[in-house]
């Protein structure tokens, strides 16, 4: 079966198409213990990766809106994969020798081959590759379209938002949804608010939910899929100290953090191997670490255009523009 390798692809599709490779539920095959090793080994970089994502470009200034002014963004953070997550390494397998190695979804080439003996059988399952070459740079990808606005004491509420959005032959979706807070506290310091210095505290929480079905492979008349599919449901938590120097055409701003997440995977549906019943594995990823970011916006009236770094375990770089009328 010839597929989309990433089941996130909802997401990454607005920013590259994925390389076609065999579909990775066929590893269940090999029992419950060696595919939740193997799964968990492949997918980890992109699971940390979009966690570090999810959590980034929520700010391009420390200062708030006045009382119902507004901005929209229009964005993406992108999560760069270290060179330590393109290959993954699994021992104490039941089969292939006990051990496999190859390149995880955000490393180079192809898989590697798993064999699985199978009630005197033997099962070869080309094991997905990577996707770097596909990518302009090994980097997760989160977009944002983002929507802040001002409200009393100082305080602005900021939405993201991703619709539920069809992808692909083999009905999969995707959808986000990111909730925020920024209160400005630049008068807790006295004559600093007659600066153009300005100091915020912000607090996000954002959710992404991935569904990618699955079709019977015609290529292995003993594995059989009923109604398969799998989900990703991901988590992400962040909490910043920020601070901007605002000026009238420039503005520098840059905070210190902390970031986490997790993300949970299952599969749906039943399979089958000859008629045999197969246990599906469940998976669960954590990120999260200490963040330092820098960046700046150029303002053009109420055109913004922003970018900034930050600094963590899987380093992000955000950028975008905003429409903001105060």
């Amino acid at each position: 079966m010839k597929k989309s390798i990433l089941i996130f692809i909802g997401v990454f599709a607005l920013t590259f198409n994925a390389k076609a490779q065999s579909g990775f539920e066929e590893i269940i095959q090999g029992g419950e213990n060696d595919s939740k090793l193997l799964l968990e080994g492949y997918f980890t970089p992109a699971m940390e990766g979009f966690i570090y994502a999810m959590n980034n470009g929520w700010a391009h200034t420390a200062e708030v809106h006045k009382k119902f002014g507004f901005d929209i963004t229009i964005g993406a953070s992108g999560a760069l994969v270290p060179s330590s997550k393109e290959i993954f390494k699994v021992t104490g397998l039941t089969h292939n020798g006990g051990s496999y190695e190859g390149p995880t979804i955000m490393g180079e080439g192809d898989g590697n081959t798993y064999t699985i003996q199978k009630d005197g059988n033997t099962i070869e399952i080309e094991m997905p590759g990577g996707i770097t070459e596909d990518l302009p740079i090994n980097a997760v990808p989160a977009p944002t379209l983002q929507l802040n606005v001002g409200l009393p004491y100082k305080l602005e509420a900021m939405v993201r938002f991703f619709p539920d959005t069809d992808f692909g032959d083999d009905g999969g979706s995707a959808k986000m949804l990111g909730l925020g807070l920024k209160k400005e506290i630049t008068s807790w310091f006295g004559p600093l608010d007659k600066l153009p210095l300005h100091v915020s505290l912000l607090a996000s929480y954002t959710t992404l939910n991935v569904n990618y079905g699955f079709e019977n492979d015609a290529n292995n008349s003993g594995f059989d899929v009923e109604n398969g599919s799998a989900e990703f449901d991901l988590k992400a938590f962040n909490v910043q100290a920020l601070a901007s120097l605002n000026f009238p055409f420039i503005n520098v701003y840059g905070g210190f953090g902390y970031g986490s997440g997790n993300s949970d995977f299952k599969m749906n549906g039943s399979y089958t191997y000859n008629g045999e019943p197969l246990t599906t594995p469940n998976l669960k990823f954590t990120a999260g670490g200490f963040k330092t970011t820098v960046g700046a916006r150029i303002s053009l009236g109420f055109f913004k255009i922003f970018a900034d770094y930050t600094l963590q375990e899987y380093n992000a770089v955000s950028a975008g523009i905003a429409f903001s009328f105060r």
